[in-house]
């Protein structure tokens, strides 16, 4: 819901009010996403569904941000579209993967990447006019451009850990 309401309010003008309920949202989207992993590992109430869903959300909230984020040119399409497309790709992996009986749950890799989209993008939607901080979007773009590199380092990473997967012949193929 916070992601829907999100994306509605990035289509607005980015006046200082507006930008700043954008970064609250957005901000408070990631946190309860961080927050509700931390707990259900701290009491031990960690689901399969959790573990699939769980990245899900993640992954929403970072692709509304990035393409929201696109028509306000603070960052270029093309990082967009690798950052969304390797979210995607995973995810079918995951899928594929859970259809195998494997679960994958997020690596350390993938959270310190996550982590690092969520300040970049959050810097990216903070209104540039409300404290005086220069080159504020600069260094948010920055931060974005370290994330993609982690994003694209974590996705081999998948897809080395889960090579197997493409390597299990059908039943009755040869």
């Amino acid at each position: 819901m916070l992601t829907a309401l999100l994306a509605i309010l990035l289509m607005f003008e980015q006046k200082t009010g507006i930008a700043f309920l954008c970064c609250l949202l957005f901000t408070l989207a990631a946190v309860t996403d961080w927050v509700d992993g931390y707990l259900a590992r701290r009491f031990e109430a960690v689901t399969t569904l959790g573990k699939l869903m769980d990245p899900l959300a993640d992954k929403l909230l970072v692709a509304t941000a990035l393409i929201m984020l696109l028509p306000l040119n603070r960052l270029p399409a093309w990082v967009a579209l690798v950052i969304v497309s390797r979210e995607m790709m995973v995810t079918g992996l995951r899928g594929l993967a859970s259809s195998s009986g494997i679960v994958v749950a997020a690596s350390g890799l993938g959270k310190v990447k996550s982590t690092l989209q969520y300040i970049g993008l959050g810097t990216l939607i903070f209104p540039v006019d409300l404290l005086p901080i220069p080159y504020l979007h600069q260094i948010g773009l920055a931060v974005v451009y370290v994330a993609l590199v982690l994003t694209l380092w974590s996705g081999f990473d998948y897809f080395y850990k889960l090579r197997q997967i493409f390597l299990i012949k059908e039943a009755g193929k040869k």
